[in-house]
């Protein structure tokens, strides 16, 4: 079975664009996937055909050797958008393979270490209390959610002293905790500090009121700062989103630098290079909470490699609406349930609804502090 053919859609998942990609079997069997976002998505395209006019005629049940191959092939450490791309290729293939068998993508990856797999409700804001408990009480209604991420941003970061937000974020998480505690509340910083004596006081704050975790409370490039940092800190540090590579995370994880790591699945290359970090970090003793603010494709790739993974803790989950998704994943009592017996991702995707683009325009904004300098958004 040769891969024949590669198609791309540009769709959308709620107000962010979204690159989704087709390739075909030359016996006829569709592999798809779907491309991280990280800005320039209309570069995509592009990039996608450049590198399938190298992988064309190859076996397309060999996920495994495709991904080495194009890792090769493009000579240099590939980035962010060689990566995703990479990622979209090695995750319709896996597609392709396990259809070919006729059985699940974690079949193939010697089967499930659980029936479903946990997950938290994204909500990546600091909502007044009275508006936060109609979304959890909505949730839970619909989902059965006992998990949440929530932003630690209670005023502009940029704007005002430092210590008045963490003492704002402090007293807001503590009537939280008052009044749910037997929900779990993880809080993503953002990667916005730049200070570790700033990240080290974040925590402080949370850590009366047993968070999940504290995600990204600094900037990833300097691994050892994270080894430091975790050594001050009382709640387990998470962190993994801006990673690229096994080896970014082997760096991270022999500097000490994480509780919970986070790599997405879009992001370092794939299911394949997503196996790879799973047991890196399976020897480190650090769990496995993989980023997803993604659509159905997505969280179908993520569904499968947490599945297949025994140090996975929880998956991340956004709420979004798709008209191009005809069955994806939507959690009952807080859990996506395996499907064992569908093939592949075990999602169908509607034609009709590809068959004219849907897209929108989404950049990042870059902040600005008083003094006009530029600060991480």
């Amino acid at each position: 079975m040769k891969i024949e053919r590669l198609d791309t859609y540009l769709q959308r998942v709620g107000d962010r664009p979204r690159v989704l990609v087709r390739i075909t079997a030359d016996d006829g069997i569709q592999g798809w996937s779907e491309v991280y976002n990280h800005g320039p998505d209309l570069a995509y395209p592009p990039l996608l055909e450049y590198l399938f006019e190298q992988i064309r005629g190859m076996s397309a049940t060999s996920p495994g050797y495709v991904n080495q191959y194009l890792h090769q092939a493009l000579r240099f450490p590939p980035g962010s958008l060689g990566l995703a791309a990479i990622a979209a290729i090695d995750h319709a293939l896996w597609d392709i393979a396990a259809k070919a068998l006729g059985v699940p993508v974690y079949r193939l990856l010697g089967g499930a270490m659980r029936d479903r797999v946990k997950v938290y409700a994204g909500l990546y804001s600091a909502p007044d209390i009275e508006d936060l408990g109609e979304r959890i009480a909505a949730l839970q209604e619909a989902s059965g959610y006992s998990a949440f991420k929530l932003s630690p941003y209670r005023k502009d970061l940029h704007t005002v002293r430092f210590g008045v937000l963490l003492r704002e974020l402090e007293e807001w998480f503590g009537t939280i905790r008052q009044l749910w505690p037997d929900l779990e509340f993880g809080f993503d910083a953002h990667a916005c500090l730049w200070s570790p004596h700033q990240a080290t006081q974040m925590g402080q704050a949370l850590a009366p009121y047993d968070p999940m975790f504290l995600e990204e409370p600094l900037r990833p490039e300097h691994k050892q700062a994270w080894g430091a940092l975790r050594q001050t800190l009382t709640v387990p540090l998470a962190t993994g989103e801006s990673l690229y590579s096994p080896h970014e995370f082997l760096d991270l994880l022999n500097a000490g630098g994480t509780d919970i790591a986070q790599p997405d699945i879009c992001v370092v290359g794939g299911l394949t290079q997503m196996m790879r970090i799973a047991h890196l970090a399976e020897l480190h003793q650090v769990d496995i909470a993989p980023h997803n603010p993604m659509g159905p494709l997505a969280t179908a790739a993520n569904v499968h490699f947490a599945a297949a993974i025994h140090n996975f803790m929880i998956l991340e989950y956004k709420p979004e609406e798709v008209s191009w998704c005809k069955d994806p994943y939507r959690p009952v009592d807080g859990y996506l349930e395996l499907r064992p017996d569908r093939p592949g991702w075990g999602v169908e995707i509607d034609m009709d609804a590809l068959a004219a683009d849907d897209w929108i325009h989404w950049q990042r904004q870059v902040p600005v502090r008083p003094d006009g300098s530029t600060a991480w958004m």
